[in-house]
């Protein structure tokens, strides 16, 4: 069945948004499986004629033109992280028992909605629709406005939908400041850490386990990795005010052929969170040497320095920091408004989000969507219902201050 996105415009602002969430969450949209959720998308922004739509694979960009001084970005992606037995949505009204305690505690009363997406992120998604359906002349915004919905944010950053258009098509994500509608509560996350992740390769000598002493054992060699992680000790950095904390953690471990095999090799698998006041380029060379030469896709490469300094290093993916640029009028302009609607001051957002691509263009960007983090991705992903309309009403008056 084609999905199509529609809503009642004499409808209440609050029934409006509820309409464009619930479909979003029923398409389903597992990463590599955007397809359809991104056709429906671009039909609908494609009847607003006040927009101007673009499409590169399954990310869709749609802009206005009424020749404003300054131009605002909103970013959200339309892929989810896989099933888990929560799909399609549903409702949850009060009282139900699978209303998790905290929302009950803090949004007694309300109606939650239950599903995969719920948290990360299609309640934002529905919220910039609604923009993009509303704000669609120059009396309702002081800012020319686009919108950008794109895939694959959930897995490698190689097909990651924004990334792409950001290589291909630069002058569609041009502007002056950049809101990604991951779930923040409707608070101000700014910037991100960023983040690399590769193997450390210890090597060995294989040999029949009964006699040891002919071979060298690859496992026992990462006993040296493994000290060198637990030697070292994260720090938190302040970054325009804000304080990113960093970690480095060994996340998987293989080796071995065989249960009566000495293993010749064994990969531990590390990743770093780094605070943005670095480059990609300091925090490899933090890990394994300014000049070890180790780059995605080219291979294993010995460690010149860093902690890592003596082993094999294949890189796996790697992803920029980005500032928080809470130092620019827009920025603290929204911030204020978040203060004053929420009572919370801008926070350091610890995971990566795209935030850094608009960084790399040199375009402030901050995270501010509806939406508990710590849910994202959860079986339990749920949302009560106000949070679309609190996300809302927060960017439309700053919208149109």
């Amino acid at each position: 069945m084609t999905t199509e996105i529609a809503f009642d415009r004499a409808a209440t602002r609050n029934d409006t948004l509820n309409t464009l969430l619930m479909q979003l969450m029923n398409e389903y949209s597992v990463s590599d499986s955007e397809g359809p959720l991104a056709d429906a998308v671009e039909r609908f922004l494609d009847d607003l004629p006040h927009l101007t739509v673009h499409r590169h694979g399954d990310t869709v960009v749609a802009s206005t033109d009424f020749g404003k001084p300054k131009r605002v970005l909103l970013a959200g992606h339309i892929d989810t992280v896989p099933v888990i037995d929560n799909f399609p949505p549903k409702w949850l009204e009060p009282g139900d028992p699978l209303i998790r305690a905290e929302i009950t505690g803090n949004n007694a009363g309300e109606r939650v909605l239950w599903g995969r997406g719920a948290t990360d992120m299609k309640p934002s998604d529905a919220v910039m629709l609604y923009l993009a359906a509303t704000l669609d002349d120059a009396s309702r915004t002081n800012y020319d406005l686009t919108y950008v919905f794109y895939d694959h944010e959930e897995v490698e950053a190689s097909k990651n939908g924004l990334r792409k258009v950001v290589e291909t098509h630069p002058d569609w994500v041009k502007g002056d400041f950049a809101i990604i509608g991951e779930p923040t509560s409707c608070g101000i996350e700014g910037g991100c850490n960023g983040t690399i992740r590769f193997d450390v390769v210890c090597h060995g000598v294989a040999a029949h386990s009964a006699r040891a002493w002919m071979g060298e054992n690859a496992i026992h060699k990462a006993a040296e990795v493994l000290n060198r992680l637990n030697a070292y000790e994260p720090q938190t950095i302040t970054v325009e005010g804000l304080d990113y904390r960093e970690g480095l953690n060994a996340t998987l471990i293989s080796g071995g052929k065989g249960t009566n095999v000495i293993p010749d090799e064994c990969r531990v698998h590390v990743n770093y969170r780094f605070a943005p006041d670095k480059t990609l380029a300091e925090a490899k060379a933090l890990m394994i040497g300014a000049d070890a030469g180790a780059e995605l896709g080219n291979g294993e490469h010995t460690a010149t320095g860093g902690v890592f300094e003596g082993f094999g290093i294949e890189m796996k993916d790697e992803s920029p920091a980005a500032r928080p640029g809470m130092d620019t009028p827009l920025a603290q302009s929204l911030a204020a408004l978040v203060k004053e609607r929420t009572g919370r001051d801008p926070q350091a957002k610890m995971g990566w989000t795209d935030v850094a691509r608009f960084s790399q263009l040199g375009v402030p960007a901050v995270n501010l969507g509806a939406g508990d983090a710590l849910l994202a991705h959860k079986a339990d992903e749920q949302i009560p219902e106000s949070q679309l309309t609190d996300l809302a009403d927060i960017l439309v008056e700053w919208l149109s201050r």
